[in-house]
């Protein structure tokens, strides 16, 4: 049976052009599949072959580049392919595989590959470094946060060099957008430690660039990839430059060095109307909230406090203040999802009912305006990544709305984060795919990317319902479920989620303003290979 993916996802999308008070929301019904319309002619090749361009983008700091390791990385687009991939509309479409069928009587995928692919050290690419990849990943003793996504996999056979067929032990509907996953060469790392290797500081992939040289701390250069086989890309040369500080980037978008950035709402407004720049508010899936750390001792005795942090919380005016209203309260982390359920509890803010929680807790207020319980104050950390100010205002917004109800919170930025020693943390997380994309690894029983030990078996029992249906009712039911029960016992207090401000030169032609970006605005590369510069 010929595999037809429909995605039914419901978006909305923002285009501002540096008008950072406005928001225009369209909502639009996707369905898919195919080629994507923008894959490179041969009469682009041809231009592209004669650019001689280089495009330098400020960047976070990398210590390496393992996408099967690692959740997230802006660069593994430029440099890596997956059997998926995903369109300016999130939706997936052929990547390294050209077509596949779907057996559901045997759940299973069958893949045909794409002929003539080369790795960037000019061997070919075949089925059997797809099995490897996707095992490397499954295998517990490599400690993959992308584990969940494929442990549904019972079986990986190749077929032929170019034919690779999956079984899975249970139907997984966001199979085909895991398959996004980007491939590794089997070549160059059979035997190697999938943490340690080094040619993860020396990355070799199919993608439209190569890696020509990394300056730690630096800069990493991608020259583009003449034998790429969707087309050579428009722009010659991409420059991450390392940039770790938003206020920095802010700085060198204003002198010149960078062409491209993502900057805060405060900075990117600086460039409204300027002449030279186009400045892009993309909606995203990205929110920001309190991760509670269920592993440290003072959850272990105030889990149920925390109802009284999310009523302490002002959003909204978080939201004003900080993301210049550029952003919408959060509540969960479906909310810029289909499946999102709006009939759960907000923790809308209320300073009243979080004090009342408090008290129907047997807590009493001490002397000094903070609360007691056993003896013992009400007092937590939030601990923020170095160089983020954003969400370093955020969590500063948040601690002192906080204290004012009566609890003490202090915020600290720790030389490296310790998930499993820190109070609690500035979580910055989203999906702008399949909803089993950010719920189940994240908030289902000891899974990779749960950082906080979360675990409800209520929430594990729904989202395996959910991600084992094709049935949008059956999924809406379960989610509705989950948004619920974790409404009820909160992983977080969630926040606010942010839209992504990229400041780009005008010379650069072919961003898509209207995808909906990822966590950290990741998304804007999707269609890289087609961008020019003058």
């Amino acid at each position: 049976m010929r595999m037809r993916w429909k995605n039914h996802r419901k978006k909305l999308r923002n285009y501002r052009r540096c008008r950072p008070l406005i928001m225009l929301t369209t909502v639009l019904l996707l369905t898919a599949c195919g080629k994507t319309e923008e894959q490179t002619t041969a009469g682009e090749t041809e231009e592209a072959q004669d650019s001689h361009s280089t495009l330098v983008y400020g960047s976070g700091d990398y210590t390496r580049i393992n996408p099967a390791m690692d959740e997230h990385g802006e660069i593994n687009l430029l440099l890596f392919n997956g059997l998926t991939a995903h369109n300016g509309d999130n939706e997936v479409v052929p990547g390294l595989a050209r077509s596949w069928e779907y057996d559901e009587a045997s759940c299973t995928y069958m893949f045909y590959l794409e002929e003539g692919v080369q790795w960037h050290d000019g061997e070919p690419f075949t089925a059997s470094d797809v099995k490897f990849t996707i095992e490397a990943i499954m295998d517990p003793d490599n400690g993959s946060e992308n584990a969940p996504n494929y442990e549904d996999v019972e079986e990986i056979q190749v077929v032929d060099d170019h034919t690779v067929s999956f079984r899975l032990a249970a139907p997984n509907v966001a199979f085909l957008d895991y398959m996004t996953m980007a491939v590794l060469p089997e070549h160059l790392l059979a035997g190697e430690d999938m943490q340690e290797s080094d040619f993860f500081r020396h990355p070799i992939g199919t993608g439209p660039y190569m890696l020509e040289s990394w300056d730690e701390g630096q800069a990493i250069v991608l020259t583009r990839n003449e034998s790429y086989f969707q087309g050579v890309p428009g722009i010659e040369k991409v420059i991450f430059k390392i940039v770790p500080d938003d206020n920095a980037k802010a700085v060198q978008v204003e002198s010149g060095e960078l062409d491209l950035a993502l900057l805060p709402p405060k900075d990117a407004r600086n460039f409204a109307e300027r002449e030279g720049y186009v400045c892009y508010t993309m909606e995203t899936s990205d929110y920001r909230g309190i991760l509670f750390n269920f592993q440290h001792d003072f959850w272990k005795k105030n889990r149920d406090i925390i109802p009284a942090v999310c009523y302490a919380i002002d959003r909204q005016a978080i939201v004003d203040a900080v993301l210049l209203g550029q952003g919408i309260p959060a509540y969960g982390p479906l909310q810029r999802n289909i499946y999102n359920y709006e009939e759960v509890e907000h923790y809308d803010y209320d300073p009243a009912k979080s004090r009342a929680v408090l008290e129907d807790l047997g807590c009493v207020m001490g002397e000094d305006g903070v609360y007691i319980r056993n003896g013992q104050p009400l007092s937590f950390i939030i601990s923020v990544g170095a160089g983020d100010q954003v969400r370093l205002d955020i969590a500063q917004a948040a601690a002192q709305q906080i204290k004012e109800v009566g609890i003490d919170c202090k915020v600290e930025i720790p030389t490296q984060i310790d998930w499993s020693g820190q109070m609690a943390y500035l979580i910055g997380w989203g999906s702008p795919f399949d909803a089993d994309d950010h719920t189940y690894k994240v908030f289902g029983t000891d899974k990779g990317a749960n950082y906080n030990a979360y675990s409800n078996a209520l929430v594990d029992q729904y989202l395996v319902k959910a991600r084992q249906s094709d049935d949008s009712k059956v999924r809406a039911e379960n989610y509705a479920r989950f948004q619920e029960e974790l409404a009820k016992d909160p992983a977080y207090a969630f926040i606010c989620y942010i839209d992504a401000d990229y400041v780009a030169k005008d010379t650069i032609h072919g961003i898509s303003p209207d995808t909906v970006m990822g966590h950290h605005g990741v998304g804007i590369f999707w269609n890289i290979a087609q961008w020019t510069m003058e």
